[in-house]
């Protein structure tokens, strides 16, 4: 009969744990997340400066607090939110990759960009809501306008001469357009940017007339003189600003989405760094220098369960396919 000594026999049981955390490296990251001397990286699709940059900068320090090791933003610009998405999936899943991203790029890019081929069901960890906000209708002051009816009456007696400006072909701002300019069958020209500063500059300087632009970003053009809000792209009028009806308010039917942002990992991000992510974010996110932030944009700063996240991405999903199938939009 073949005996093993008791000794040897805990040396054998502590080699065959090893090996089997080797062979499956997210169990062991689970236990120890996050490591000592280890940096996490939040990447963002936009440049420093811009909107979700600015909020992503809010939140990071509190997260380090929290989770005792450095937390930094990595800005990923480009290509309609994919070069970051792809820069994430790629990335171990280990929880030093993260993802403060956009709706668009879980729910509207999948319907209307070909080089888009992730699946945001399966591709993304779900970790928590990050924050809730409108789209604002911004115009310039150039046009003197001050509504949505007053808007349509001066398209419709300018017919071409109206250019709008979007983040990108395909993104929420051009989706917004064409179903507005569908919708009361005006002539307006589509100019797509690659980046929020390129579209707040031409549309400071005349070059652009009007866009659905976000709401931080347009409240400091409103605020400079340049431009005016004239409509909230959601269900009831913003807290935030009050005084800035919505478009359903003024006839326009189907634009009432609220927008969000997540936090989000690569696929299979084990359980247990989720999980401790999800509580950091849940401590960090209603604190009041954050909130404060945030309001100066218009938006909330809120959490949610992963599983809640999950469910915020499917419904988008769905929403946004149909406003892309009603708006024309061809996928490209």
């Amino acid at each position: 009969m073949f005996v093993v000594k008791q000794g040897v026999l805990a040396q054998l049981l502590c080699a065959a744990v090893g090996i089997a955390a080797l062979g499956l490296p997210g169990l062991a990251a689970a236990q120890d997340y996050p490591a000592k001397g280890r940096t996490i990286r939040v990447v963002v699709a936009f440049p420093p400066g811009v909107g979700v940059d600015a909020q992503a900068r809010a939140v990071t320090p509190k997260l380090a607090e929290i989770l005792g090791v450095p937390v930094i933003v990595d800005n990923k610009p480009g290509a309609g939110t994919l070069m970051a998405a792809n820069e994430v999936i790629k990335a171990p899943a280990d929880g030093y990759t993260l993802f403060y991203s956009a709706s668009s790029t879980m729910a509207q890019n999948p319907h209307t960009m070909l080089a888009a081929t992730y699946d945001p069901f399966k591709d993304f960890t779900p970790i928590s809501m990050g924050a809730k906000g409108p789209l604002v209708l911004v115009v310039s002051n150039t046009l003197g306008v001050n509504n949505v009816k007053e808007l349509v009456a001066y398209a419709k007696a300018h017919p071409g001469q109206l250019s709008y400006g979007s983040f990108g072909t395909g993104t929420s701002s051009h989706i917004f357009g064409q179903i507005f300019a569908k919708q009361y069958g005006l002539e307006m020209t589509h100019v797509p940017y690659k980046g929020g500063s390129d579209l707040a500059l031409d549309l400071l300087g005349g070059r652009i007339q009007l866009a659905f632009d976000a709401a931080p970003a347009s409240i400091s053009h409103a605020a400079s003189g340049k431009a005016k809000l004239i409509g909230v792209a959601s269900p009831q009028r913003n807290p935030f600003l009050p005084g800035v009806p919505t478009l359903n308010e003024q006839g326009v039917v189907g634009l009432d989405l609220t927008s969000w942002l997540g936090w989000f990992g690569p696929a299979k991000l084990p359980p247990d760094v989720v999980k401790k992510l999800q509580a950091a974010l849940a401590q960090a996110l209603p604190q009041k220098p954050v909130q404060d932030f945030y309001k100066q944009g218009a938006y909330v700063a809120e959490s949610s369960t992963p599983e809640e996240l999950a469910a915020a991405v499917r419904e988008a999903y769905d929403r946004w396919g149909a406003l892309v199938h009603q708006a024309g939009i061809v996928k490209q």
